[in-house]
């Protein structure tokens, strides 16, 4: 028998863990073209059909398309 999950809990120094949930806040996708990708402008997570690559810094970076939410 397994025990039940426990919540996460931090040690006094603030570093390490006693327990952490497993898993990802992300849900794996069905297919590879319905992953997520995060904007490198905003931050939000989106469907890689919702985000256009741009050169930003000399590199080419995702970001929302057409522009970013202000939400």
């Amino acid at each position: 028998m397994s025990k039940p999950p426990s919540g996460t809990k931090i040690l006094e120094d603030g570093l390490r863990y006693k327990s952490k949930v497993s898993g990802s806040p992300f849900k794996t996708a069905a297919y590879p073209g319905a992953a997520t990708m995060s904007c490198f402008l905003c931050g939000k997570h989106r469907p890689r059909a919702e985000l256009k690559n741009r050169n930003l810094m000399g590199k080419s970076q995702a970001v929302c398309a057409p522009k970013c939410d202000p939400k």
